[in-house]
């Protein structure tokens, strides 16, 4: 009997999995970027909190941790044309996120969110302390991912039920001028009860890639959903694929990669990990429709996931979107109420 050819493939040096690359290095950056944000924010409150003058500026980046108050500038604009001058970066940055997301995956949570590249470091610290991860078994896992999912469409129906009227009061409201200090205090006037879930949540990441995205954060959700519409996509040649099984093994979100010719999954994060660690060239790899044949290289998406960053934020700076209208003497104002009744987070029945 005549045996058919095997296909012919190139073979390739492939990564290493999970070796340090471009994207982690991109990462870092974002990292050490947020915290020295978070810094410079720390010394401009305790200036704004005293009698003397401020000589610090408030950076506006620290806004990209109040999503729920841009979801409600994104609707107020929509609706009225009116751009938040309260926390106007907050817009800015979730924009941003949802625009890099329809265009190429989920990469806001891969390359950009320091929460993701957090929960990263995390599990493959505790791969390398004790061997391995641990995958929950499907029965748990499937239920556990739609978490997030019911938290974003809580946050999402208080929102959408509130009428442009609501939303402007809310905004013009003590406590929403103060969202960014009292996300400070978050972590500066930390709670046992806070403590407590931040070391639950480490340990499980340990354990569990990505435990915080995979259950948990409703801003990936929404993120993910943006990108089932992306056109661009992991493609697999099952032609040139010896089925080795690298790319499945080395995804952080568990995708099934070698088993299916593209990735359409809300969980693809265009981490290009699979890619790296393909022996075939050619083989697997993230394109875009509209691009050709020509895939996208670790450097290529970090360049586009940076410069688009970099022109919103000039963009946003040119038109007097970025940073905050609030005067810092009506700031400082209602910084000495911080901690009175009048400055509390206000209940579901106002919303």
């Amino acid at each position: 009997m005549n045996q058919e050819p095997e296909p012919s493939y190139q073979k390739r040096k492939a990564a290493k999995p999970y070796a340090w690359n471009g994207r982690n290095w991109f990462q870092l950056a974002v990292f050490v970027l947020t915290l020295a944000l978070g810094v410079q924010f720390y010394f401009f409150v305790q200036q704004a909190m005293g009698t003397g003058p401020v000589s610090i500026q408030r950076p506006a980046g620290v806004e990209g941790f109040l999503p729920i108050g841009a979801f409600m500038g994104w609707k107020l604009f929509l609706q009225t044309g009116f751009w938040d001058p309260v926390h106007p970066a907050a817009m800015v940055i979730l924009g941003y996120a949802a625009l890099v997301c329809l265009v190429l995956r989920k990469s806001f949570c891969g390359w950009f969110c320091p929460a993701g590249a957090v929960s990263e470091w995390l599990w493959k610290l505790g791969q390398k302390m004790f061997g391995q991860n641990w995958r929950l078994p499907k029965w748990l896992d499937i239920p556990l991912r739609g978490l997030k999912y019911l938290i974003l469409g809580f946050f999402m129906w208080v929102i959408l039920r509130m009428t442009a009227m609501e939303i402007l009061s809310f905004l013009n409201a003590p406590y929403y001028t103060l969202s960014d200090v009292k996300m400070l205090f978050f972590f500066t006037r930390m709670t046992l009860l806070t403590a407590g879930v931040l070391t639950g949540l480490v340990i499980a990441s340990l354990f569990v890639r990505n435990f915080w995205c995979r259950y948990l954060c409703p801003y990936g959700a929404l993120m993910g959903l943006f990108s089932l519409v992306s056109p661009t996509r992991v493609e697999r040649n099952a032609e040139t694929c010896i089925d080795c099984g690298s790319c499945s093994k080395v995804c952080p979100h568990s995708l099934p990669v070698a088993a299916k010719p593209r990735i359409i999954s809300s969980e693809c994060s265009g981490c290009l990990d699979c890619t790296a660690v393909c022996p075939v060239a050619d083989t697997l790899e993230l394109k875009s429709k509209g691009l050709g044949k020509r895939p996208w290289s670790i450097t290529a998406l970090g360049a586009a996931v940076g410069l688009v960053f970099l022109a919103a934020v000039f963009a946003a700076e040119v038109s007097g979107h970025w940073q905050s209208k609030v005067p810092l003497r009506q700031y400082r104002m209602i910084l000495k109420m911080i901690d009175s009744p009048h400055v509390t987070h206000p209940s579901f029945n106002d919303m």
